[in-house]
């Protein structure tokens, strides 16, 4: 286990989870066993999104060892509106989201933390890096979609070649500056989120990862690819808007009401998102 020093975190993960009652228990499992070995002091927050498969009943009861984990409940659907409610939630000097099935391997996170801990205000990981490790990419389509969407978006991301992948690490004050002014609810939202960081004169830095494909994955093409391009069209429009430094035109998605449920007698407290 790694030698902490007494304070609190320097680094929060955000986990947004719908339904992951099957997948969170073995995720979870290997995240606090990574970070309570880590160098830095770190908690994990797992956003509950509307899930009606007791996701949340999992998070009350789990026992992470030296790793606090804390329930955020999102009642509005979407992995853009969980991520955004996980992030307004983090207090640390930095902060990140990881999907709830682990899909990235943990060994990047000691890549990302030293890179955060040198100044690089944005560090995500690409499978599209020349030493990343990609192993069942699912259906060529969805492959193939991916690609070109990235190659679409990449101007409003950083330049980088992999927007979608699920691990993406923040400068603590971006991320929820960034957050803020969130608007895209969908898959979409991790454009969006990078082009209000590189709007406020932050680098992206990407890193190689090994991914490995899980089954399970609530993105459909069929059924969300039409409202990713849709929202990809209004990302894209509100950012020809927006002056740089100042958050683009238009209404921002609603107050999310943020519930941290903290292990123990307690109480929660509620907090305006």
């Amino acid at each position: 286990m790694g030698t902490w020093p007494d304070g609190p975190a320097v680094l929060e993960i955000v986990v947004p989870a719908h339904n992951e009652a099957g997948r969170l228990p073995a995720g979870l499992g290997l995240l606090c066993a990574k970070l309570a070995g880590f160098p830095v002091r770190s908690e994990v927050l797992v956003v509950d999104n509307a899930s009606t498969d007791g996701t949340d009943d999992i998070v009350l009861s789990w026992d992470g060892g030296p790793v606090p984990v804390r329930l955020v409940r999102c009642a509005r659907r979407g992995k853009g509106a969980a991520v955004r409610a996980g992030l307004l939630a983090t207090r640390a000097p930095y902060a990140g989201f990881m999907d709830a099935d682990m899909a990235t391997d943990l060994a990047a996170l000691d890549e990302a933390i030293v890179l955060l801990r040198e100044g690089r205000p944005v560090v995500v990981g690409s499978r599209r890096h020349g030493r990343s490790v990609v192993q069942g990419y699912s259906l060529p389509v969805r492959r193939l979609g991916a690609i070109t969407f990235n190659r679409i978006v990449r101007d409003l991301a950083g330049g980088i070649a992999d927007t979608q992948c699920g691990f993406k690490f923040f400068d603590g004050p971006l991320a929820r500056a960034a957050a803020a002014d969130l608007r895209t609810e969908g898959f979409s939202f991790d454009v969006e989120l990078l082009a209000h960081c590189v709007r406020r004169g932050a680098s992206v830095t990407d890193i190689p990862v090994v991914w490995r494909d899980r089954p399970g994955s609530t993105f459909s093409v069929r059924r969300h690819s039409l409202q990713c391009l849709l929202d990809l069209a209004r990302i894209r429009v509100r950012a020809g808007r927006a002056p740089a430094g100042r958050a683009p035109a238009g209404p921002a998605l609603p107050p999310v009401q943020i519930v941290d449920v903290m292990p123990g007698p307690v109480a929660p407290t509620v907090k305006p998102g």
